[in-house]
This record gives C-alpha cells, structure tokens and sequence, in this order.
C-alpha cells in the first residue's frame, strides 16, 4: 500500500512566512477502514509485516489476553480496587507498541495496561495504580512509558510537550499516545492535535474507537464520518485502519513513526467485558452486538492466518499457552503479597523541596 498520498504545495496566503501547507488528498483517510487481514484470517494483498514480526504480535497478545484475563480475576478477590479491561483490544496496544523503537515513548490510558506490560514494565508495577498504592508505580524515565492517564486526554497534551521538547533538543524521539473516542470529545484533545500540527510534533495519535465513552455511544459523541476526519481541521495526516488487525495497526504507526510530523490513526476495535469491574454494560449495548465483535477477534484472525501459513502449530501454540499461564501465575503470585503501607510516604515526591506546612502535618502523622 502506498505511504501516504497527495502531495505538498505551496498553498499560504500571500506574504505568509512557514512551511507550505499540505494539500488536502494527503491529509484525508480512506473511506473505508486499511487492513491487510480480514476476519477470517485471509491475506487481504497488502505489504505485510515479515513473518517473525507477525508471529511476536501473536505472542504477545495470547499473553496479554491472559494477564488481562488474570488482572480481571483479581479485582474480584479484592487484590485490585478496579481494572479496565482490555479484552479484543490487543491489536491495538500490541501492534503499536512493537512498531515503536526503543527511543521513543509510550503515553498510555487507564486501560492500556497490556501495552505498558509489553513495553517490558514489570506487571506488579503497572498494577499498582490500580491497587491504590501509587499514582504510578515504576519508573517512566527507565522505561519511557508515562504514568497511566486516568483523565481523559490529559496524556495527549503531555505526549506533545514531550515530542516538541525533543525535537528542540535534536533527538530522534516519537511519542505515541494511546486514547478512546471519548477522549476525542475533551477539549484537550483539541489543543493537543492543534499544538501538535502547528509545530509538527513528532505525535502519533492512536484513537482506539471501541464504539462506547462508558455507555455514550459513539453516535452521541460526534457527527463526523469517522473520528480520523478529526485531523484534517488541524492539517495533519490521518488515517482509519482495522483495529482487531494488528497487522495493520503496527504497520500504520510504524509508518507513522518514520514519517515528519504527526499522525492521527483511528482503530475501529471494540471493548468485549465492561468499562470495568464496576460497570453493567448490558444496560446499554445488546448481546448480539458483543456476539458479531466476538467474530472479529484479534487473537483468533492472526491465528489462522499464521495456521495456514504453517508458521503456527499446535505445538506452538502449546508453548505460547504455557508461557502466558506461567506469567499469570507470577502476577498473581506478586499481587497477592500483603502490603506493607507507609503513610508517610503521602508526603513524598509532592515537592522537591516539601513547604513548611507539608513539614508540619508529616510530623504530626507520624506522631
């Protein structure tokens, strides 16, 4: 498939200073979401990733499913006070975070805990903001993952001060951020696509449109074709891709890493369980709606395609099984330790240098 389309003119108004502005066939998606390979696990013609690339994208996501899986089963025992799950989204946090290179960075969601686990972040690390002890529990810099954003679209305008700061600095960094449609609708979002354009921020905006903000449709969220259309008022490339296709997905931000500029990619997933443990989302969507998107799986499709292939067989499979119920022991094993809480640690790295009356209330806590 070709890299971008269009091309760049010289479009400004007369006399005006700055780089020409992009002609409006480079900027626009396709009407109909990319893929290279369907629902039933087909080849669809497309460039497709080498063979080792699309065999990592499985692994990594029957072991993401299965930490999900098990994250999920913990916070019915009470060992997380909540956890949003990620299932029949894997191709999205997988696909990206393998097109990504070591330098750059990862701005992650409350639900984008499998990325951030395969981004190698220890997984008792990733969970203990869900947990309740830390906002974030490992160390962003060592890992160039930001702290999961629980706000929405708060991540997208700290994904572009990054991105711009390291573009000043002459360093070759790519900042991806990971949001919902409901996170189209926040104004932050506005200002981080607008920033992001204006200064050509080395930004890719990966939307994971999974059709619902909690319960509000995505009907009632905005009237656009798609939310991909939402980068074309802001002069940047868009673009609308399969999101259960992790092909696709890693394809699309690879080339959106290797490009000048930002990207906005919308990828048409669909979140399977509920908003979280706290939710009942037969309230406001029909079985039969969650039926049809079990029919898309992200897992099953890549599976088959790899089956007939023969780049996959049970024996492998087997093995990729057993690999993600040992990580998934380890995690339970990890989080069903007892804490031991420091409530003086309530007063740490609130300011570098702690004001007077944060000095006097520690020393009457801890009294």
């Amino acid at each position: 498939m070709d890299r971008w389309p269009g091309k760049t003119e010289d479009r400004r108004h007369p006399g005006a200073e700055g780089p020409p502005v992009t002609t409006l066939d480079a900027l626009l998606p396709t009407a109909e979401p990319l893929g290279l390979i369907d629902a039933e696990g087909n080849a669809l013609g497309g460039d497709l990733p080498p063979d080792e690339i699309l065999l990592e994208l499985y692994r990594r996501m029957v072991v993401g499913r299965r930490f999900d899986a098990q994250a999920t089963a913990l916070t019915k025992q009470g060992r997380l006070a909540v956890y949003p799950s990620s299932r029949g989204q894997e191709a999205c946090q997988i696909g990206a975070v393998l097109a990504m290179r070591e330098q750059d960075w990862l701005f992650p969601t409350y639900r984008d805990s499998v990325a951030i686990v395969s981004r190698a972040v220890p997984p008792a690390e990733v969970l203990s903001l869900l947990r309740g002890e830390w906002h974030c529990g490992y160390d962003p810099h060592a890992h160039r993952v930001a702290p999961q954003c629980t706000p929405l679209a708060t991540n997208t305008l700290h994904a572009v001060g990054l991105a711009h700061a390291a573009r000043l600095k002459g360093e070759d960094t790519v900042a991806v951020v990971l949001l919902g449609d409901g996170a189209t609708s926040e104004g932050d979002t506005h200002e981080a696509l607008n920033f992001a354009a204006v200064w050509k921020a080395p930004v890719v905006f990966l939307v994971q449109n999974n059709g619902y903000a909690i319960s509000v449709p995505l009907s009632k969220q905005t009237a656009a074709p798609s939310l991909a259309y939402k980068g074309v008022g802001y002069g940047m490339r868009s673009m609308l891709v399969d999101g259960n296709d992790a092909a696709m997905v890693y394809t699309a931000v690879k080339q959106a890493i290797a490009s000048d500029g930002p990207t906005l990619i919308e990828a048409l997933t669909y979140r399977i369980e509920a908003h979280t443990n706290a939710d009942d989302a037969t309230r406001y969507r029909p079985s039969d709606e969650v039926q049809r998107w079990l029919g898309r799986d992200p897992i099953a499709r890549l599976e088959t395609y790899l089956r007939a292939r023969r780049l996959l067989d049970d024996a492998a499979a087997e093995r990729l099984t057993a690999e993600a119920e040992e990580r998934a022991a380890a995690v339970r094993e990890e989080m069903n330790r007892d804490v031991e809480v420091d409530p003086a640690e309530l007063f740490a790295h609130v300011y570098a240098t702690p004001t007077p009356a944060l000095v006097a209330q520690r020393k009457e806590l801890e009294s």
